[in-house]
């Protein structure tokens, strides 16, 4: 794989970094399977629970992990690919000391370290071990002495390189998501089988079984995300533009779909994103 060069996914936040959420990017090894690692630089005591995060579908899928050290307790999830948005609530009790640690795959990369299939995962949050217990059962028992972030993630990748070694992907799966980011969800379906030389019926079959979602949709979802891109990095953005670059029917299409995706209008959604950031122009730059 090696989608890292042309494909970047942005959470609805993407410049956001405090001591409740930072960032590390995987090795050169795992670049194109992992987006970030992200979490708590160090345990913290939990403040009262703030307003709830927007969550948009950025292609990804991730594990996360909530550990309360004051209680000495360790939750894990595995969040599927979503196709919508919705409002992430922190649930986790004032006063106790507490970390976050999550790992974040590109979705059509997670299956190369899952135990089982992707199958029926999108829009879900399940227990770890149910898609990943080996990496569950590894990771757990490590959370509960206060590590660093970064002391995470070694350890992490680790597993994780080791795992990769022995791993086996399927062609057709790469070579079409690789077709899907070149035309930047400008191909349709029939265009991607042919393109991958097998039928549309059994390309379908091979996305809901290693990733969770069809083609199309994870086409979709890709043009989506790189028009958020655009939006936020292209200081003179123009909607007529990016109508005739992603292939969109007209104005009303793009707006109507970054909509649905975004849970927003494009104003409200770069309100949210550059919330808190004192210079734009710096962080657009970087």
């Amino acid at each position: 794989m090696n989608h890292q060069i042309i494909y970047h996914p942005l959470t609805a936040t993407p410049f956001k970094r405090n001591a409740f959420y930072t960032e590390f990017s995987p090795c050169k090894e795992l670049y194109s399977y992992i987006r970030c690692y992200w979490g708590t630089e160090h345990p913290l005591v939990q403040v009262e629970c703030g307003a709830p995060e927007l969550v948009i579908p950025d292609t990804c899928v991730d594990i996360i992990y909530y550990i309360d050290y004051t209680d000495n307790t360790v939750a894990g999830g595995f969040c599927g690919i979503n196709d919508c948005s919705f409002y992430a609530y922190n649930s986790r009790t004032t006063g106790h000391m507490t970390a976050t640690f999550a790992i974040r795959f590109y979705a059509w990369s997670a299956y190369v370290f899952a135990d089982d299939s992707l199958k029926s995962t999108i829009n879900g949050y399940f227990d770890v071990g149910s898609r990943f217990e080996w990496l569950d059962k590894m990771i757990k028992p490590q959370l509960l002495e206060p590590k660093t972030l970064q002391e995470k993630v070694s350890f992490v990748e680790k597993l994780l390189l080791k795992r990769l070694a022995d791993a086996k992907e399927n062609t057709v799966v790469n070579n079409t998501i690789q077709n899907i980011l070149i035309s930047k969800g400008f191909l349709d379906v029939s265009n991607l089988a042919k393109e991958s030389f097998v039928s549309t019926r059994q390309l379908e079959r091979l996305f809901h079984e290693y990733v969770g979602i069809t083609p199309k949709k994870m086409s979709n979802l890709i043009r989506y995300q790189f028009l958020w891109r655009n939006i936020l990095y292209e200081p003179d953005f123009d909607v007529l533009n990016a109508v005739h670059k992603y292939g969109y029917t007209d104005q009303s299409h793009l707006l109507r779909e970054f909509k649905r995706y975004h849970s927003m209008s494009i104003h409200e959604a770069k309100t949210i994103a550059f919330k808190d950031v004192e210079n734009i122009q710096d962080v657009i730059l970087k």
